[in-house]
């Protein structure tokens, strides 16, 4: 039986590359322990995907837990290894496609980063997020993690010494093969099966990209069986917002104009672990569970209104840097949605951005996911259990979606005045 391990660098991306062979019926997996023991996994388990949070580290901390998840993975009878890399090529993306190469003791692994169903494609080794080259959309301007180079060349070579072989033409040519990372162009999903299927089996045990080859690999290896069905969902929409990308501004503002609720925490309530056991928070989560009860539709936003610079204010004055700033926030909203849970708040969760998603699986105390279909672009239905009840919760990478997504989602489940179906 084949056994397939998938990397990724965050929660989000590990779910919605899973779900490409879930929503296939393969038996897939999403565990959160970066230092998982491939020893336990289950004999029946087709997919393990490893939420790696390989993101924020620094390069030679990323390349040591990728290596090590790849040495035991083989050791312990995956036959395939799959490095996710973020679709807009955040992150160690450099260092992780060399531990790999390295843990396997290989010369050669196919890197496809294209993912054509969302206008994210590579043309003559540059990558393109709609159309820009990725250096000068959205993600170049991102707080946390901004990529400064469209050149995939460029961004690999930043942190690693590992030739890099560049295919322009999309697919392995005739010549005798070079050692190195073979980028491919792919404009298509046609592009990514056709390289695929030229790879063979074999060219494909180590390979790397995003969702987009994920998806070809699901079908190319035949991972599959009975396709799940889509459970019931909440008719009720609760959106956990963590992430800062414009993208993700841009959904809500559409959604608050359609009538959704749409709260702003203050500085202090999304800073201070203390005020979690405040008056005042037990206030404040009253008041949400009563307007998310109320509206169907509510919004939980860690971003400041627009316009305003409180958060940034608050942080300068206390000497708070980025990188406090991500970790505490995140931290604060899994928490905040953990009090809701346990003061009965009945919703679908949509959680944006791995770091919210990750905060609040480790605020209920889950380490691992089963990933169950596609809701929409991007948008990865799952579910946990928590205090003996479950939930099912909707994961959506910060970058992903168009504008009205937040209302496309809520129609789907019912949520609010308008109600149509949505399958799997």
């Amino acid at each position: 039986m084949i056994r397939f391990l998938m990397i990724a660098d965050d929660f989000t991306g590990a779910l919605d590359s899973g779900v490409q062979f879930a929503a296939r019926g393969a038996r897939t997996r999403v565990v959160t322990d970066p230092a998982y023991d491939f020893s336990q996994a289950e004999e029946d388990l087709q997919v393990l995907v490893l939420d790696a949070e390989t993101r924020h580290l620094t390069p030679e901390a990323a390349y040591g837990v990728v290596f090590r998840a790849v040495e035991g993975a083989l050791k312990n009878g995956f036959t395939y290894i799959y490095k996710k890399t973020d679709s807009a090529l955040r992150g160690n993306v450099g260092a992780e496609l060399t531990a790999v190469l390295d843990a396997a003791g290989a010369d050669s692994l196919a890197f496809l980063p294209a993912l054509p169903g969302m206008d994210r494609v590579t043309r003559k080794g540059i990558h393109y997020i709609g159309g820009v080259p990725v250096a000068e959309s959205v993600f170049g301007q991102d707080p946390f993690e901004p990529v400064t180079a469209s050149s995939v060349t460029e961004i690999i070579g930043a942190q690693s010494k590992t030739p890099v072989v560049l295919h322009e033409t999309g697919a392995p040519g005739e010549e005798p093969p070079r050692p190195g990372i073979q980028v491919y162009d792919a404009e298509t999903d046609g592009d990514l099966l056709r390289i695929g299927r030229a790879l063979g089996k074999e060219g494909l045990r180590l390979s790397a990209g995003c969702a987009g080859f994920a998806s070809v690999l699901a079908e190319l290896l035949e991972l599959e069986g009975t396709p799940p069905e889509r459970p019931y969902l909440v008719p009720s929409l609760f959106v956990a917002c963590g992430s800062v990308n414009q993208v993700t501004l841009r959904q809500m503002e559409t959604a608050e104009a359609a009538g959704f609720a749409h709260v702003h925490l203050t500085p202090k309530q999304k800073l201070e672990t203390s005020w979690l056991e405040t008056e005042d928070c037990a206030a404040a989560a009253a008041a949400w569970l009563g307007d998310a009860g109320e509206k169907k539709r509510f919004i939980l936003d860690v971003n400041d209104p627009a316009g305003r610079t409180d958060t940034a204010d608050y942080a300068k004055e206390r000497g708070l840097t980025a990188e406090d700033l991500r970790v505490r926030i995140s931290g604060q909203l899994g928490q905040l949605v953990r009090r809701l849970l346990d003061g009965g708040l009945d919703a679908t969760l949509l959680c944006t951005g791995g770091d919210t998603l990750l905060a609040l699986m480790r605020a209920v105390g889950v380490a691992e996911l089963a990933p169950v279909c596609d809701l929409d672009a991007g948008a990865v239905l799952t579910d946990f259990v928590y205090a003996g009840k479950a939930y099912h919760i909707i994961s959506k990478s910060g970058g992903f979606g168009e504008p009205d997504l937040f209302i496309r989602l809520a129609k789907s489940i019912g949520a609010g005045d308008h109600e149509e179906e949505a399958v799997c």
